[in-house]
């Protein structure tokens, strides 16, 4: 990731929380992340791992592309795992709408904690074989099927074969905020 992508991330982490009147502390216990590894995200001191922005974005309740300032072409990674943001669209119902690229290394398998209530996810798999879905409850994509879920619990991604998978997911959140219907 590139510098000034770290510290716009780590801007916008910062002003999340803030604006949520959450103290480093506690963001850090709820996303059990390390208080001193979030402080170095918030000052772009550090790349944040896929899985790192997904349970920052969980505890912050707000979708991941709030974290990626909503910047086209923000990648982020984890060990065989990468996903670059297409597109973010907020309605003015409060729904947010994140289209992604995601690449899965051969044999990969990324676990992705629960989004929250009433999000929804589409993979449509271009290339390779996957297995996608709640975990116990996943389902085997090819290339130009599509697993659907509902991410309110733990889920996951797994490449299967020798392939890497490309696919685009698309995460559906409704609106968190007080008073927007969802």
């Amino acid at each position: 990731m590139e510098p000034d992508a770290a510290a716009a991330i780590g801007a916008r982490l910062r002003a999340t929380r803030q604006a949520r009147g959450l103290s480093l502390g506690t963001l850090a216990s709820r996303a059990r992340v390390g208080k001193g590894s979030l402080s170095e995200l918030e000052n772009g001191a550090r790349n944040p791992t896929l899985s790192t922005l997904y349970a920052l974005a969980g505890a912050l309740g707000v979708p991941l592309s709030t974290l990626l300032a909503e910047r086209g072409g923000a990648e982020v990674t984890s060990p065989g795992i990468g996903a670059r943001l297409l597109d973010a669209t907020r309605h003015p119902d409060g729904t947010t709408v994140e289209v992604y690229l995601l690449h899965l290394d051969p044999g990969a398998r990324h676990v992705s904690t629960a989004h929250g209530p009433g999000v929804v996810e589409h993979l449509l798999v271009t290339h390779g074989r996957a297995r996608a879905g709640v975990t116990g409850r996943e389902i085997e994509v090819g290339p130009g099927q599509t697993a659907v879920w509902q991410s309110d619990a733990d889920h996951g991604y797994q490449a299967l074969g020798r392939s890497a998978v490309e696919a685009v997911l698309t995460i559906r959140s409704p609106s968190r905020e007080p008073g927007q219907a969802g």
